[in-house]
């Protein structure tokens, strides 16, 4: 009787048609079965979103709030120990503001890149058991970083109630195309990197160091205008200005700091902010392609 069953299952089996599973190849195809997979498991990505955010606030009484102290906490720092010890206060008005606002953009870099450079690794359990398009771990990271930006960019908000310098010009249209510089250009690092870290785990230790050093590579707590002022419309001024973070800061600097609206600003910068967009779409597309060739192998590595 159960082998009658067993040939009873197989032959049913026999009859089924075999589906595909897993990424594809092709530019164009492959990329556009992964949209596809991802929007299939766009559930599965606003779980592991609400997982990536109550983790990191777990058994804590504060919540979201933790995410304003950080960043607080350095612009608490940073005002006065670069704008009043060292005086950059003095040429760069409402200092406060201004900094708080390149910390914004920063932050959002940051977790971005930060954490999904390790999510696949950090999610291995699931990589190794189960079928989803991995895709999902990084992008986790970028949903939680949108999340805490919202919280941030509600206090920068707030500071220019305060100060009495709420931007009401036609400047805040830079701040959604920096938010999208940054959520794009960091999208496409961190999918690369999360492969790549996979199969090299020295990439998470770099990329301590390439955050650090394009943190200070951009106009967070000091003015474009030193910066305009050494370089003097050099090829290291254009290439200062080729980081894409640099650019964002800039953007977002130019919406939301009304006070700064008279202080130097990069010559074209609109033709420039499309160019940086245009080629981290590509950059997104790329990397995207390259975690689809590495992920076939992830349960293996992990």
């Amino acid at each position: 009787m159960q082998d009658t069953d067993a040939q009873t299952r197989m032959e049913r089996l026999a009859q089924l048609e075999l589906k595909p599973v897993g990424p594809q190849r092709g530019l164009v195809s492959g990329t556009a079965s992964s949209l596809r997979d991802i929007y299939r498991y766009r559930e599965l990505l606003t779980l592991l979103v609400r997982r990536e955010l109550r983790a990191r606030y777990k058994d804590s009484s504060l919540g979201f709030t933790w995410s304003l102290f950080k960043p607080i906490a350095q612009l608490v720092i940073y005002f006065v120990v670069i704008g009043k010890f060292l005086g950059a206060a003095r040429n760069v008005p409402e200092f406060a503001i201004f900094v708080f606002s390149g910390l914004t953009m920063w932050t959002l870099f940051n977790e971005i890149v930060g954490g999904g450079a390790g999510a696949v690794v950090s999610n291995s359990g699931l990589v190794k058991k189960v079928y989803l398009p991995r895709e999902v771990f990084p992008l986790s990271s970028v949903g939680a970083a949108l999340v805490n930006f919202g919280i941030q960019f509600l206090v920068v908000v707030a500071g220019t109630v305060v100060a009495g310098s709420v931007p009401w010009s036609l400047d805040l249209l830079y701040v959604p195309v920096a938010v999208a510089l940054v959520v794009v250009f960091g999208t496409a690092l961190a999918l690369l990197l999360s492969a790549v870290n996979v199969y090299l785990r020295d990439v998470q230790h770099l990329i301590e160091i390439v955050i650090m050093i394009l943190f200070w590579a951009s106009p967070i707590v000091y003015s474009f205008s030193f910066v305009d002022h050494y370089l003097k419309g050099s090829w290291l001024e254009q290439l200062y200005l080729s980081n894409p973070v640099t650019l964002a800061v800039l953007a977002f600097q130019r919406g939301m700091w009304a006070a700064g609206a008279d202080q130097p600003f990069p010559s074209m910068f609109p033709l420039r902010l499309g160019i940086a967009l245009v080629c981290s779409l590509a950059l997104l597309w790329g990397s995207q392609r390259v975690f689809s060739r590495l992920e076939g192998n992830f349960a293996q590595e992990l």
